[in-house]
C-alpha cells in the first residue's frame, strides 16, 4: 500500500539464475549385465564436465530409461521447473538420446527449443560431443 492507501503492484522480474547454474540430467538405460554402469558413467562425466567448465552443479536429476516424451518423466518435469524458476542456466546430459531417443527427435528438439526460450542451455557431456559442445540437436 501506497500512503495514500492505495495497493501497489509488485512487478514480477524474471530470475536470472547464476551463470554457472547447472543441473546434471541423467537418463540411462539399466543394462543387464551391470545394471546402473550407464547412469554411473554419465554422472561421474557430469561433474568432470562441469568441474572442467567452471560450472555448478545443482542437483543430479535422474528418470529411468523408457519413456520416449521426456515431458512425461517425472524428472525431466524437475529440470523443466528449475528453468523456470531461474534456478539454472544450463542443463548437462550425457548425449540427445538422454533427453529423447532418435525415433522420437522431435521431442528432444521441442524441450531444447523450449529451455532456449528461457536462455537455458544445453550441453552434451559424452567426450565426442563434448568438444564442439553447442546446443546441439
Amino acid at each position: 500500500m501506497t500512503s495514500a492507501g492505495i495497493p501497489q503492484e509488485k512487478a514480477t522480474v524474471p530470475a536470472v539464475p547464476d551463470p554457472a547454474a547447472a543441473v546434471l540430467y541423467v537418463c540411462a538405460d539399466r543394462g543387464t549385465l551391470m545394471p546402473g554402469l550407464a547412469a554411473e558413467r554419465a554422472k561421474e562425466e557430469g561433474h568432470a564436465f562441469a568441474r572442467r567448465r567452471g560450472l555448478t552443479i545443482t542437483e543430479v536429476v535422474t528418470d529411468e530409461f523408457g519413456e520416449l516424451d521426456p515431458g512425461r518423466r517425472a524428472g525431466w518435469q524437475r529440470v523443466r521447473d528449475l528453468a523456470e524458476a531461474g534456478a539454472i542456466a544450463t542443463v548437462l546430459v550425457r548425449w540427445p538420446a538422454g533427453i529423447a531417443p532418435e525415433g522420437a527427435h522431435e521431442l528432444r528438439h521441442r524441450e531444447i527449443a523450449w529451455l532456449q526460450e528461457l536462455g537455458v542451455r544445453v550441453r552434451y557431456t559424452w567426450a565426442p560431443l563434448a568438444s564442439s559442445n553447442g546446443e546441439t540437436r
